[in-house]
């Protein structure tokens, strides 16, 4: 059998293992990394990479920046944060048609800046959001749908637990990556209140207007979110001048998060004990799949096939941009039947070298990339973000959330178009950094 075809053969047994077995991704990349590793080359010389790989990984120093800023994340939303940071935002845009919308959008856009999941921005926003919109007669669609979408924005603007593993995968600059991710951030952000103003104009009945605050309680409402920008532009500006890794950078907003969480009193020792509990849970996810995407990138490695492909598509006689779209096409089509951080995990040692060859920065790319996987999240038949949505609302279901978030895929599209057109948008603020 020629390398070629043990490798792709990998690839398809790692699909059957995961959507038909339902082995969880980590095991089942590991699990198809060893034994194709073990018939390249050797029963001895697999067990040998897979020791190696265990323990490289797991006493990897720059791992603990995963669970440093989701602890960061856990501590802010155990102490409450979720909820000033609505208020505020309603308090300034609720009184619009579709408002409360995008004071939805607002507050997952804020939330996502100290916590970095779209899972728990989904849960957060949900509790709080969701009650309003229905108290004013959002249409549901309208509510579960904004609050699905806006959840991804949790992945996108840093900290982000992706845009981590892409920097350790590819080994760039997290700090790079987060300073690019702010700007991808704020134009998706963007496209989903523009997509909320467009959606409103057409159903007028979906999104009516709440009531109007004076310029006074407009302002006061800003203080519960002056916390939680000063977190934010401690890690931000710790990186940016050199002044905290981005380790050191987690363990100080996780504590600077502890310290505003027991003076404010909304952490309580149970919310803490959970914050941890639910810190290990997630990081432990990552990092197993995280190894197993390591084991599975040597078995590939030994076949070849990331160079293969690289060198075979550079050389096809096509423009770059039609490559380009043609990687992220697969990305969108991969988004909708895995999960995100194992997508990326599994195909970033085939399409970077490639993206790397045709010119593209690699910043960029990664920033891109996690943009366009985001919209797997809200995508049917995976939609993590829809499913918790649908979870955390009793009288609405899955299909009303798949309908409502329907409207929101054009934003991903023109936001990566945008992107694309206008590089800078990225790239700026990191290349600040040089």
């Amino acid at each position: 059998m020629s390398l070629t075809f043990i490798g792709l053969a990998g690839i398809i047994a790692l699909l059957m293992l995961m959507f038909f077995l339902g082995t969880p991704v980590g095991f089942a990349m590991g699990i198809i990394g060893f034994v194709g590793f073990s018939i390249v080359v050797s029963p001895g010389a697999g067990i040998n990479m897979v020791g190696s790989v265990v323990w490289s990984t797991f006493s990897q120093y720059g791992l603990t920046v995963i669970p440093l800023f989701i602890f960061m994340g856990q501590i802010a939303f155990y102490s409450g944060v979720n909820e000033k940071l609505y208020t505020a935002a309603y308090r300034w845009v609720g009184h619009i048609r579709g408002g409360l919308a995008m004071a939805t959008v607002l507050a997952c856009a804020a939330f996502s800046a100290i916590c970095g999941s779209n899972a728990a921005t989904a849960a957060t926003m949900s509790t709080v959001a969701l009650p309003q919109m229905k108290k004013y007669n959002y249409d549901p669609r309208l509510s579960t749908g904004t609050i699905a979408s806006g959840s991804t924005l949790g992945v996108v603007i840093p900290p982000s637990v992706v845009l981590i593993v892409i920097g350790l995968s590819t080994e760039q600059s997290i700090a790079k990556l987060f300073y690019g991710g702010f700007g991808a951030g704020i134009i998706l952000t963007v496209m989903l209140m523009l997509t909320i103003s467009f959606v409103c104009r057409i159903h007028p009945e979906w999104g009516p207007a709440g009531p109007r605050f004076t310029w006074m309680e407009r302002f006061k409402s800003l203080a519960g979110a002056i916390e939680m920008a000063v977190l934010f532009l401690l890690v931000m500006l710790g990186l940016s001048f050199g002044i905290f890794t981005p380790s050191e950078a987690g363990a100080a907003g996780s504590f600077l998060a502890i310290v505003i969480g027991v003076i404010q009193g909304g952490l309580t020792w149970k919310g803490f004990i959970a914050s941890i509990n639910d810190t290990l849970r997630v990081s432990c996810m990552v990092i197993f799949i995280i190894t197993g995407a390591v084991i599975f990138g040597r078995f590939l490695a030994v076949t070849r096939i990331p160079y293969d492909i690289a060198s075979w598509v550079v050389s096809l006689p096509v423009s770059s941009t039609v490559i380009l779209s043609i990687i992220f096409l697969i990305y969108v089509m991969g988004g909708m039947v895995m999960d995100a951080l194992a997508l990326l995990l599994v195909t970033i040692s085939i399409f970077f070298p490639v993206a790397m060859q045709l010119g593209y920065d690699p910043i960029w790319f990664g920033v891109v990339v996690t943009v366009i996987t985001t919209l797997g999240a809200i995508t049917p038949p995976v939609g993590a973000t829809a499913f918790v949505v649908a979870g955390m609302s009793k009288d609405v279901t899955l299909d009303v959330v798949f309908r409502g978030v329907a409207w929101f895929f054009p934003a991903y599209l023109f936001s990566v178009i945008i992107l694309i057109a206008f590089p800078k948008i990225i790239l700026f603020l990191p290349n600040l950094m040089k």
